[in-house]
């Protein structure tokens, strides 16, 4: 019986993606307006990371890839965005930020 249970366990596990534990959105969101109150993690000529709780979000001046990771490197978002500011709905946790040549560690 627990054999079976642990089979049934590792069989949801490995079909689930690993991106339905770790995000809470469908996706990066354009935003409208600047959000203020954010901290700025890293910045580079055409690009800034920024965080607030429970949110990544890049602004850039073109239109750019970007790729979110866990600590543990699965891939939680790789998306092209359009340029301006684009959100990312995280849950809590570090995640490892990259776009472009821009790579950073961020805390949501």
């Amino acid at each position: 019986m627990f054999r079976r249970l642990c089979v049934l366990l590792a069989a949801v596990a490995l079909s689930a993606s690993p991106v339905s534990f770790l995000s809470f959105g469908k996706g990066w969101e354009p935003v409208r307006t600047d959000v203020s109150g954010l901290s700025s993690v890293a910045r580079d000529n055409d690009v800034e990371i920024r965080v607030s709780p429970g949110h990544v979000v890049v602004v850039s001046s073109a239109p750019t890839q970007i790729k979110v990771f866990t600590i543990l490197g699965q891939v939680v978002s790789d998306e092209a965005v359009p340029a301006g500011i684009n959100r990312l709905s995280l849950s809590h946790g570090v995640y490892i930020v990259k776009v472009g040549d821009l790579t950073c560690k961020v805390a949501v």
